[in-house]
C-alpha cells in the first residue's frame, strides 16, 4: 500500500513518507473539556482514527499524541473574551479541575462508543505547564516576542512565512493593523504566549514564571505538548478546518520560531465541518446535538459513525435525523448480510473465521475475495476514501461467488480499518434476546478486567479471563479494545 494524503500545507494530494521508516508520530488537536463535544467536534476524532488504523494496516508504528486542554483556551481563540473552562466552572458551581475530569471522562466514553481507539498518550495542558515555558523561553531567545501590558506576545512581523498554511498574506495583516481589539498588540494577529494577572485578576489556574504569574495561551500548549513526545519535527497534524487560519496558523509559527526546523510538520489534514440547517454546529451556537442526544432519540453510536463513512473527510456533511435513520438502516442491513454469511458455515456454533487475523492469508487474496480487498485498500490509499471503502465492503458481502468463510475473512478485514465492530456485533446477534443479561455479564467483566490492567492490576485482570474461559467464553485482545466470542 501507498498512502496519498491531501496536506493543506500546499493544497495537493501528496504520497506520505514518513520521517522514521515503519514509524508515524501522530499528532490530533484534542478537547477542550468544558462541554460535552458535539457530534461535529466527534467528526474529527473518526478521521484520526481512520487514519490511524489506515497506517497500522500498512505496518506503520504509530505513536498517536491528543492533548486535553484544561487552561487557557478563551471563547475567542485569537486571544478574546473568557477562558471557557473557567466560565463553565462558575455556571456549574464546580471547580476548574472538577469540570476537566468530568467532561474529560465524558469524551473518552463517547469515543469509547464510536469505536474509537484510545490514542498512544494522552497530555493534559495543566500536566506540562513547565515544557510550555521551556518552549516561550526559547521563542523570546530567538528574539520573536515583545512584552506589552504584562502579557508576552508573539510578533508575527519577525517570522515571514507566517500564515501560509492559510494562505495568508503578512501584508495584508499589516495593513489590517488599524483595528485593535488589543490595545497591547503591535499586529491584531500577533498572539500571546503567556497571560499575566492583567489579563484576569482572578484567574483560577496560575503558575510562577519568568514573565510573571500567570498561565500559558492556548496555542502553545500543543506545540510544547507535540514536541515532548514526537519530537522537534513530525508527521502528521490534524485538526479540523476551523483551526487552519488561527490556531494552526500560530502552532506553526511558535514551533517553528523555537527550532528553527522547517517544516515542523509535514502533512497536515483537516476534516470538513459537520452542518445543520443553519450551519456549522457549535456549542456557543446553543442547541448542540451530543452522542448521547442519539442515542435517546434510538441510534447507535455506530449508526452515526457509518453516517461519517459514508462521506469523505474533506467534504462538508449535512446532518439530519433522517440522514441518520439512512445509516442506520445501511447498518442494520450490512448486519443482516453478515449473518446470512454466518448461517451458512458448516459450523455456526464454531469460531467466526477470520477473527484475530493480523494478515490476510496469502491464498485468499489470489481467489475472488482478494479483487475487493485490493480495491479497498486502493480506496484508503486515496485520500482515505470511506465511502469506496464502504462500498467494496457491500460488494464483497452481495457477491455469490465468494464462499461464506472468504466473505467474513475480508469483511473483518475491512473492518480493521471501518471501525464497524462487526465482529462485536456477531456475537450480539449469536445470542437469543433472552441472553441479553448474559451479554451485559461478559461485558461488564471485560470493563473490569480493562480497568484492572489499566492500573497493572494483573493478577485480578487474568483471573476474569480465566472465569470467562471457564464459561466457554474467549477473550481477544486486540488494538481496537477487546472482543469476545464462544470457545
Amino acid at each position: 500500500m501507498s498512502l496519498t494524503l491531501y496536506n493543506t500545507l500546499g493544497r495537493e494530494l501528496q504520497a506520505f513518507e514518513s520521517l522514521k521508516t515503519g514509524r508515524a508520530g501522530f499528532y490530533g488537536c484534542g478537547p477542550t473539556v468544558y462541554n460535552y463535544a458535539h457530534i461535529g467536534n466527534l467528526r474529527a476524532y473518526v478521521l484520526h482514527d481512520v487514519l490511524i488504523r489506515t497506517l497500522r494496516r500498512m505496518g506503520f508504528e504509530v505513536t498517536h499524541v491528543m492533548n486535553i486542554t484544561d487552561v487557557g483556551h478563551l471563547s475567542g481563540d485569537n486571544d478574546e473574551g473568557d477562558d471557557k473552562m473557567v466560565t463553565s466552572a462558575k455556571e456549574r458551581g464546580k471547580s476548574v479541575l472538577e469540570v476537566a475530569e468530568f467532561y474529560t471522562r465524558a469524551f473518552f466514553n463517547d469515543t469509547e462508543r464510536l469505536h474509537i481507539v484510545k490514542p498512544t498518550v494522552v497530555c493534559k495542558a495543566t500536566e506540562h505547564i513547565d515544557d510550555m515555558i521551556g518552549l516561550i523561553k526559547r521563542i523570546e531567545a530567538q528574539g520573536f516576542t515583545y512584552s506589552a501590558g504584562g502579557n508576552l506576545y508573539f510578533d508575527i512581523t519577525k517570522f515571514p512565512p507566517y500564515g501560509d498554511l492559510a494562505r495568508l498574506r503578512l501584508d495584508d495583516l499589516k495593513a489590517g493593523a488599524r483595528i485593535q481589539v488589543d490595545e497591547n498588540k503591535r499586529n491584531p494577529h500577533d498572539f500571546v504566549l503567556w497571560f499575566t494577572k492583567s489579563k484576569f485578576e482572578r484567574q483560577a489556574l496560575v503558575w510562577d514564571s519568568p514573565w510573571g504569574t500567570g498561565y500559558p495561551g492556548w496555542h502553545i500548549e500543543c506545540s510544547a505538548m507535540s514536541i515532548k513526545y514526537l519530537g522537534e519535527t513530525f508527521d502528521i497534524h490534524a485538526g479540523g478546518i476551523d483551526h487552519v487560519s488561527i490556531h494552526h496558523t500560530n502552532e506553526i509559527a511558535q514551533s517553528e520560531a523555537a527550532t528553527g526546523i522547517h517544516p515542523w510538520v509535514r502533512y497536515w489534514v483537516h476534516n470538513e465541518f459537520l452542518v445543520v440547517d443553519r450551519g456549522k454546529m457549535s456549542k456557543s451556537g446553543g442547541g448542540f446535538f451530543t452522542l448521547q442526544r442519539l442515542v435517546d432519540a434510538g441510534y447507535d453510536p455506530l449508526d452515526y459513525r457509518y453516517f461519517l463513512l459514508g462521506g469523505h473527510y474533506r467534504s462538508q456533511l449535512q446532518f439530519s435525523y433522517q440522514a441518520l435513520e439512512s445509516a442506520q438502516n445501511a447498518r442494520k442491513s450490512l448486519m443482516d448480510r453478515i449473518m446470512e454469511r454466518v448461517n451458512a458455515l458448516p459450523d455456526k456454533s464454531g469460531s467466526l473465521p477470520g477473527i484475530g487475523l493480523e494478515q490476510i492469508p496469502e491464498s485468499l487474496t489470489r481467489r475472488k475475495p482478494g479483487i475487493y480487498l485490493k480495491a479497498f485498500n486502493a480506496a484508503l490509499e486515496n485520500d482515505l476514501s470511506t465511502p469506496r471503502g464502504l462500498a467494496e465492503l457491500w460488494g464483497l458481502l452481495r457477491d455469490p461467488e465468494v464462499n461464506p468463510a472468504d466473505a467474513l475473512i475480508g469483511a473483518f478485514d475491512m473492518d480493521r480499518v471501518l471501525g464497524l465492530n462487526l465482529a462485536g456485533e456477531v456475537e450480539k446477534r449469536r445470542f437469543p434476546a433472552e441472553s441479553r443479561e448474559l451479554v451485559d455479564e461478559i461485558e461488564t467483566l471485560i470493563a473490569e478486567r480493562t480497568a484492572a490492567k489499566q492500573v497493572k492490576d494483573f493478577a485480578k485482570a487474568d483471573g476474569i479471563r480465566q472465569t470467562l474461559k471457564d464459561r466457554g467464553i474467549i477473550l481477544e485482545d486486540r488494538p481496537t479494545g477487546t472482543v469476545w466470542r464462544r470457545g
